[in-house]
């Protein structure tokens, strides 16, 4: 099932995601996974394109979360926090797609991709090549190290959310995305 996907993201951020949208609002049967993916599908979607730089994997990765979710929801306990867990679902999902991304790139078995089409319409050239060259960096980095980057940096998720998300040691987060840092301002200085 494709999403729905809203091009009124500002200039720099990936495009395609449902900004502040509820979730929340009425309660879910966790039993009914059709409820649950109608209503987070999009979130899941949204977190997946910042996470991955590519539409071409969304849906596929979507689909994915929901097939564990399948297995794995009857073990929440608290029907409020099924957003917490799938976005949870969602990062280890993607860090999985990341190390086998940067495996195919490796044995040169992967394809260019155009990280331009990321950037919203109204988005100057200049601002899509940035935008470009830091996925472009990114798949260099180790996918822990992009999906804490990313999630501090485009989804500006505090420290104490990563930790939760990643499974990581605070000091862990901080350390890579030092690293991170150090790498884009390398990299980007080149631009």
């Amino acid at each position: 099932m494709p999403l729905t996907r809203d091009r009124q993201i500002p200039a720099l951020r990936v495009v395609h995601v449902r900004e502040r949208e509820s979730y929340d609002a009425a309660p879910i049967d966790l039993t009914d996974l059709d409820a649950l993916y109608r209503r987070y599908a999009p979130y899941v979607g949204a977190v997946a394109t910042r996470l991955l730089g590519r539409d071409s994997e969304v849906d596929d990765l979507v689909q994915d979360v929901f097939l564990d979710a399948m297995s794995g929801i009857s073990r929440l306990r608290d029907p409020q926090a099924v957003k917490g867990w799938l976005a949870k679902v969602t990062v280890r999902t993607a860090m999985r797609r990341l190390r086998k991304r940067r495996l195919l790139q490796a044995l040169q078995l992967s394809s260019e991709v155009d990280y331009q089409q990321l950037a919203a319409a109204d988005t100057s050239p200049e601002q899509k090549a940035v935008l470009a060259k830091v996925y472009r960096v990114l798949d260099e980095l180790p996918a822990r190290t992009r999906v804490i980057w990313i999630l501090r940096n485009v989804m500006s998720e505090p420290l104490h959310s990563i930790v939760e998300l990643t499974a990581c040691s605070q000091s862990t987060i901080q350390r890579k995305l030092r690293d991170a840092e150090q790498q884009l301002a390398r990299e980007l200085n080149h631009v």
